[in-house]
Order: structure tokens, then sequence, then C-alpha cells
């Protein structure tokens, strides 16, 4: 049996169906949430409820998970969570169950937007010029490096959350003086794409590359897409997720300047992107993939495998429960 644990299911009711779909006679797909009001984990075979992940023993819950129900491979679909399984990562070997997580060091970098940065710069991939001080972004704007308008946005931080598009000095001396940590990025009014990306867990290979056209987006998320072939970038994504070390399921949001014909890595989220389930509906079967690695079987590289010209349009949908009041856990 392979068992798969989907930590923090949250409403991403279509990723548990779709596990389900790829798992069926192969073993059981077991959800968690920190509340009963969580819709995805009643998609699941059996679910648990568990305390936040700022518990201090949030990961001896998760471990107690693994043993009962014979987990093979565990992942989560929030932020906060990748770190700890990343960091955790051989407690959970040591009883036979694998974080499908990129390494720790890696993550950290996505989830610091300026040492994201940095990588790029490194690995000479164009990303939107950033700055953690502010006197050094006036010494670049008076010099024409830059202009107005720019995003100040906190270095950590995901779902567009204190995100501001600014137009002044002045506006960005009273954020810096509301909130710490904050960095200014260059504003991008280019289109930007969507790539949901699989790098197999035993080879190392970026074997599934799939892109979208981003049409409209929502609280960070996006909303409304169309599929589409681009070899070009395709081939430096999979040079990019190869070189850094990347494994499992990640999501990377890319804008095109199309005027220099220019490519910009914007950032990686690495996990499974919240428009996952337009991959998906093309073809792109991700936990299939992972089963096939948590079975010992490398997958082929197959990037660009999928169906172009097919729309993504996301709306609203309930699950009904009989749970009382008194029974409900937030």
């Amino acid at each position: 049996m392979t068992n798969i644990l989907i930590l923090s299911a949250g409403t991403r009711n279509k990723v548990v169906q779709a596990f389900r779909t790829a798992f069926e006679g192969e073993g059981n797909v077991i959800a968690t949430d920190c509340s009963n009001l969580a819709p995805a984990i009643y998609e699941a075979d059996r679910h648990y409820l568990v305390p936040r992940i700022t518990a201090p023993d949030y990961t001896e819950h998760i471990l107690s998970i693994c043993r009962e129900e014979k987990i093979t491979g565990v992942f989560s679909l929030i932020d906060p969570e990748l770190s700890l399984l990343a960091k955790e990562r051989e407690r959970f070997l040591e009883i036979g169950t694998t974080p499908v997580v990129s390494p720790y060091e890696l993550v950290e970098t996505c989830f610091d937007k300026y040492a994201f940065y940095e990588m790029m710069k490194e690995y000479g991939i164009p990303s939107a010029c950033c700055f953690k001080d502010k006197e050094e972004f006036y010494r670049a704007k008076d010099a024409g490096k830059i202009a107005y308008p720019v995003f100040v946005k906190p270095i950590r931080g995901s779902a567009s959350i204190h995100i501001n598009k600014v137009e002044s000095d002045q506006q960005i001396e009273t954020l810096f003086a509301m909130y710490e940590d904050l960095m200014i990025q260059e504003y991008m009014p280019y289109q930007e794409y969507g790539a949901d990306v699989y790098i197999d867990m035993i080879t190392g290979k970026c074997v599934s590359v799939f892109l979208k056209k981003k049409i409209r987006m929502r609280a960070g998320e996006t909303d409304k897409s169309v599929s589409v072939m681009i070899p070009e970038l395709t081939e430096k994504i999979v040079e990019f997720t190869e070189k850094a070390g990347f494994r499992g399921m990640i999501d990377i949001d890319i804008f095109y300047d199309k005027d220099r014909g220019i490519f910009y890595f914007s950032e990686v989220n690495p996990r499974f992107g919240g428009g996952y389930p337009h991959a998906y509906a093309c073809g792109v079967d991700m936990p299939k993939l992972l089963l096939n690695n948590l079975k010992g079987i490398p997958n082929e590289p197959s990037p660009g495998d999928y169906r172009t010209g097919v729309c993504m349009m996301k709306y609203n949908e309930i699950c009904i429960r009989d749970i009382t009041e008194e029974e409900i856990i937030i």
C-alpha cells in the first residue's frame, strides 16, 4: 500500500480529488486540517483534525498519524508548513514517510523574496529589481535606474498581503514607518504567466512543465487562465529547477516583456499552486507522478505534454455537512 498524507487541506478539494483518483487501488489518501470547516478533508478516504501548526506538539501529532496510517509520503498545501516538513525531514524518513518538499535552505530562499532575487542574479536569470534599503532605492531612482510606480511588500509573505503599489517617496516613508522587514520591488507592467512544475523525487529531473497565460488574478491567485505552449520558456524552467535542486511539485510566477522578449522569474512557491487544477484538466497528472516516485519508480521527462488552448475559470462551490454549532472547530 502507498498511502499519502495531505496536510492543511483547507479548501483544496480538487487536489484531494485528484489524489483519490490516482491512488485508487494503490493506497489511501488521508487529509488533515485544524478546522472541521475545511471542506477538502471530506474528500479524503479518512481525515484528522490537528492543532494549528504553531502548537508546540504539532509535529508529534503529524508523526503519530504517519505511524498509525502507515503513510508513505506527506506534503502540505500551505507555505508555513513547508519549512517544518523540510526541517524535520529525517524524523519522517526514520518512520518510513517521505516528505514531498524541496530542501530546507531552498524553501527558505523561496519565502525570502530578497534572497530569491539574489539567487536569480547568481543564476543569471532576469527578475524584478529589489531593494531592502530605501536609501539605496532613492539613489537608484535618482540615477534613472528605476522609476515609480514600484511595489512595497514584506520580504516574507504570501497571498498578496500588505503589498502596496506606491507612487512617491512619501508613501515609501509611511509604509517603512508602519511595518518592519519591507522591501521595494520594481513594478512589472507585463503579461504574467504561471508554471506548474514537477521535479522527480528520485532523479532530480524536471519531468513536467505546464504553462498558463494568466487572464485575471484574485487575492494573489490565478482566477482565469488559458493553457499555452512556449518551448523557450519551458527550457528555461527545466534548466533552472534542476540546477536549483527543487523536488516534487512547485509553482512559478513569470512576467514577459514582449517588447524586449525577456521572461522575468518573479517567484517560486515550492508546493502545489492554487491553479494546479487547470494543469490537471489539461492532462498533467502530478499525483500519478508522485505515486510512481513513492513506489520507487522514476518518471520519464515529458515537459510540455499537455493540451493547449484550454481555459480555467474559477467559481464558488459549497460543501454541506451535518455539524452542530457546538461541534464547530475553527
